[in-house]
Formats: C-alpha cells, sequence, structure tokens
C-alpha cells in the first residue's frame, strides 16, 4: 500500500465511529418520520370514513315549545299585528 492510501485508511477509521453514529441516527429520523407519515394517512383515512358515517345518519330534530318562557319574560308571542 502507498503511504497516501495508508493515511486515507487511518483518517477514515479515526472518524468511523461518528460516522457510523451519524449514519444511525439519520436512518432513525427517517423511520421516525416515516411512522408519523403512516399514522397522520390512517388518522385523515379513519376521520374521512367517520365523517362520512355521520354524514349518512339520519338527523333527528327536536322541536322546543318557548311559549312559557316567552310569556315569563314578557315577550308577546301572538303574531297580531
Amino acid at each position: 500500500m502507498s503511504q497516501a492510501k495508508v493515511d486515507k485508511y487511518k483518517e477514515e477509521k479515526s472518524v468511523r465511529k461518528e460516522t457510523v453514529k451519524r449514519q444511525k441516527a439519520k436512518k432513525k429520523a427517517v423511520k421516525v418520520v416515516v411512522v408519523l407519515i403512516i399514522i397522520a394517512f390512517f388518522a385523515w383515512v379513519g376521520y374521512s370514513a367517520y365523517m362520512d358515517y355521520q354524514a349518512r345518519q339520519p338527523k333527528t330534530t327536536t322541536e322546543i315549545n318557548m311559549d312559557a318562557i316567552n310569556e315569563f319574560r314578557g315577550l308577546d308571542t301572538s303574531d297580531t299585528e
């Protein structure tokens, strides 16, 4: 081996731990981001399906007679002019 190759090998060996550590951290970050994207996608699909299900349910309406409250407050509920 030439001296240049030996020096290059020693340099790579001296920073190998840092390089490997950086690569592992990058891989882990990529995995976390991918998992978060997958979770967000399934949450969106679930939410959309739930909203679609709710939209298809029959609407219930309740009628309230407010005459007693309006009389108590002194409001006129009759439609006389």
